[in-house]
């Protein structure tokens, strides 16, 4: 796509039916958005639109094999995933909303899994971006940056750099920055920390 990217306020967004339609048919046509995250701004699409998540990898100028990460809003979304249910759910279900990022199983790889059976997926502490994806369905959230570079925090910024190769751009202000979210592999039995970010793992330190 990319034929001029559009930016929507988000408290506008939100309010508009007609707007959110119209950002829903980018996303579900192969689009790449810029939304903010609860740090950061990420490159949204898609999770199950092959084209569109390698439009993610082209924009970043990252390697196509590595699997993105999944934002959803609520429990009935992750069928649409392929997000094998399990009794593993429940103990994140708990803690969610949250900065926690957690690997669970797939029936089938989808398209931003990139081969594996595997996919990282989260709820954002965000409520702005719970009732964003409420309405848009699951989408991707990989840092909107170029691979190796800085995450970005304003969506100006975001626009000078990619613009250009975005169809639409979510302005929720400059977001809070700091630490990305804690990753949890919980395909493991204890599941097991991947990466230390804003949510403290374990719970309680325990």
């Amino acid at each position: 796509m990319a034929k001029g990217m559009q930016r929507f306020e988000i408290e506008n967004l939100l309010s508009s039916a007609d707007e959110l339609r119209r950002l829903s048919r980018i996303l579900a046509a192969g689009g790449v958005a810029a939304i903010p995250t609860e740090s950061s701004y990420g490159f949204a699409t898609n999770p199950l639109d092959d084209a569109g998540v390698r439009r993610v990898f082209e924009i970043k100028g990252r390697d196509d094999g590595k699997p993105l990460l999944v934002l959803f809003a609520k429990r009935s979304q992750l069928a649409a995933l392929g997000v094998v249910e399990d009794s593993t759910l429940e103990r994140f279900f708990e803690i969610w909303p949250a900065p926690l990022s957690v690997i669970f199983r797939l029936r089938e790889p989808i398209a931003a899994s990139r081969g594996a059976k595997t996919l990282a997926v989260r709820i954002p502490a965000a409520g702005r971006i719970r009732a964003l994806l409420n309405e848009t369905g699951p989408l991707t959230g990989t840092s909107a940056n170029r691979s190796g570079e800085s995450s970005l925090d304003d969506p100006c910024r975001v626009e000078a750099l990619f613009g250009a190769n975005l169809d639409a751009l979510v302005d929720g202000g400059v977001t809070p920055g700091g630490k990305p979210s804690t990753l949890i592999d919980a395909t493991r039995d204890p599941p097991a920390l991947l990466r230390a970010g804003a949510f403290a793992w374990p719970p309680g330190g325990s």
